[in-house]
């Protein structure tokens, strides 16, 4: 809720529903996840998130707002978790059949970490990542620069020696569509998209692709917004 280019982006209204609703109700149509759970912060202003989390009815739980890595740690623990499905709540067109494909290149590769993300090639705003609990435990014991304990995962794809790491890629680069939501502008597109699609909660991230590239207008509405990098020494 606290964020600073979109302050209270997941509960922002997209056709009816807030955005994490939206992520929520299409990560329910994976065939490979068994539970979800929303990982917040103790700050007071996402207070909303959790009674947001009571009224959809799904596991919500609390930890640092810095040390995003060790909220993943302690949440995975909690649930006793032995693989985690890292999506952020800012990703409402999280695509749910890619989110699958990402898991089982996760088990196909006996891999420590598997991303869609790793080599850009499809539209932002659908990265996931997979991760067993030994290797985030390995992670949350290790590393120890601000940017590795913010960001959760740089740890496993700065370390490939240490994990063994599987990439998702697309055999086209869609990567320069921009469908996460950190603006103003992004909240539009995203607005806009999902009127296209009849507000629904289970288009493919194929259909939204035609729908953005019918209309180049709408790619238009956020395409100057700079994608976010952390950035580290050494």
């Amino acid at each position: 809720m606290s964020s600073t280019r979109l302050p209270g982006k997941v509960l922002k209204d997209v056709g009816g529903r807030t955005v994490l609703e939206r992520v929520i109700r299409r990560l329910e149509r994976c065939a490979s996840l068994t539970s979800i759970v929303v990982a917040t912060t103790t700050q007071s202003v996402d207070d909303a998130i959790v009674l947001s989390c009571i009224d959809l009815n799904v596991t919500c739980t609390r930890g640092s707002e810095q040390d995003v890595l060790d909220r993943y740690y302690q949440t995975a623990k909690k649930v006793k978790a032995a693989y985690v499905v890292r999506i952020t709540s800012d990703c409402p067109l999280v695509d749910p059949e890619l989110v699958d494909h990402t898991v089982e290149l996760f088990f196909e590769q006996r891999a420590d970490y598997a991303s869609n993300s790793i080599t850009r090639s499809y539209p932002q705003g659908l990265d996931t990542e997979v991760f067993s609990f030994s290797a985030l435990e390995r992670a949350w014991k290790e590393a120890a620069r601000d940017y590795e304990r913010e960001h959760v995962t740089p740890y496993f794809y700065e370390h490939p020696g240490l994990f063994r790491i599987a990439s998702l890629t697309n055999p086209i680069d869609f990567s320069h569509h921009r469908w996460t939501l950190d603006t103003a502008e992004d909240l539009s597109l995203v607005r806009e998209l999902y009127s296209r699609l009849g507000s629904r909660d289970y288009f493919s991230w194929q259909e939204a692709l035609v729908a953005a590239e019918r209309e180049p207008a709408l790619a238009r509405l956020n395409s100057h917004i700079p994608q976010k990098h952390y950035t580290h020494a050494g």
